[in-house]
């Protein structure tokens, strides 16, 4: 879908295309076999001839050889199929790995996504959050408004059915309905979108360069872009900060 998508559009000089690997059941993993069929099949369903961005996930892979990975993508981007690439869910010290082998002549990691929001902060805050500075990673934040939760939408148990209702249920407690009325009194401040409120809140931490976020109608376009407009004030980010507190 994305791919045709691409080809009736004519953007694709203009899109920053990134594809995440490694944990698909056809090619699990990041060795150098599994690691290149992943990329060509990636290529084949989009119709492009490379991966702005290629994201190496590492949530599934606690054998392979980060050398041998890297090496492999050494080999992808002289061959134009890749131009950057980043980890998922990388520990802090795979990432210092990383970087003495980037040292080392190996390419550089210079991305680095790990799901993050008001209400899933454990993850990153702390050691990996301090790694990713010390990097200078950009940080592009996955599940940004976690399952749509974090867009205002979603106030009660009965209302959230399926697959994603059941992601959101976990947040309809104490915690969750008090990062709610935050971003709603934040919102009501700024006249705009509780999940404009939400990207801002992750625009305005350190090293976050582009959350990432899914949309399912054309409207949910314009209230995330109005998030990449809005500048919270030091009240707001603390009081949205101190809500999503444990």
């Amino acid at each position: 879908m994305v791919g045709r998508w691409l080809r009736s559009s004519g953007n694709r000089d203009r899109i920053v295309l990134s594809a995440r690997i490694g944990a698909h059941a056809d090619n699990p993993g990041l060795g150098s076999v599994n690691l290149v069929r992943a990329v060509e099949a990636s290529l084949s369903r989009l119709g492009v001839d490379h991966i702005d961005v290629l994201y190496l996930d590492a949530s599934l892979d606690e054998t392979t050889n980060l050398e041998d990975t890297l090496a492999t993508v050494e080999w992808l981007k002289d061959a134009g199929k890749i131009t950057a690439v980043g980890g998922f869910r990388f520990a802090p010290e795979q990432l210092v790995e990383a970087r003495i082998l980037a040292s080392a002549g190996y390419p550089r990691l210079t991305v680095l996504d790990e799901p993050y929001n008001l209400v899933r902060r454990d993850g990153f805050e702390g050691d990996l959050r301090l790694v990713a500075a010390a990097q200078s990673l950009a940080v592009t934040p996955s599940h940004a408004l976690e399952h749509g939760f974090l867009s205002g939408r979603h106030r009660s148990k009965a209302a959230v059915t399926g697959v994603r209702g059941q992601q959101m249920r976990a947040h309809l407690n104490r915690r969750g309905i008090r990062v709610l009325r935050a971003l709603d009194i934040v919102a009501a401040e700024l006249s705009v979108p509780v999940a404009a409120v939400s990207v801002a809140w992750l625009l305005a931490q350190r090293t976050v360069v582009a959350p990432i976020v899914n949309a399912f109608a054309p409207e949910h376009i314009d209230e995330l872009m109005q998030g990449a407009g809005i500048t919270l004030s030091r009240t707001q980010l603390a009081d949205l900060t101190r809500a999503g507190t444990r």
